[in-house]
């Protein structure tokens, strides 16, 4: 299984950023898809997550209200759109297969994602 993520950058505050994930070697439509970041020196955090299906969603408390999570399942792709960036959201982002087929609802659970893109820098400037 493979994930590759990109879109990553650096913009000014207040920027847009759309970050996208292919997925190859798993039947994505099976499975939610999830993004994480993280700082160096810092645990992993949850970002967003999106079921198999798009139906359900989740985010982080510091990111709601300006990202947003989709999924083209015939693409087996998965985007986060980010807005009105703020330089805290500086960071290195994840994204990440949920290890369990056709879950109900989405985990923001990290060790619930067993496969793991290689990580898209994006960096933010007040």
């Amino acid at each position: 299984v493979q994930l590759q993520a990109s879109g990553g950058g650096s913009v000014q505050a207040g920027d847009s950023l759309r970050l996208s994930c292919v997925v190859s070697g798993r039947t994505f439509s099976r499975h939610a898809m999830g993004w994480f970041r993280q700082d160096p020196g810092k645990e992993r955090e949850f970002v967003a997550a999106i079921s198999w299906s798009g139906g359900d969603t989740a985010f982080a408390d510091s990111v709601k209200g300006r990202f947003t999570i989709s999924r083209d399942n015939a693409k087996n792709t998965v985007y986060l759109q980010m807005n009105s960036l703020k330089p805290e959201d500086t960071a290195v982002y994840y994204c990440a297969t949920d290890r369990v087929e056709w879950r109900h609802s989405v985990t923001t659970y990290r060790f619930s994602y067993d496969y793991w893109g290689q990580g898209t820098e994006v960096t933010v400037s007040s």
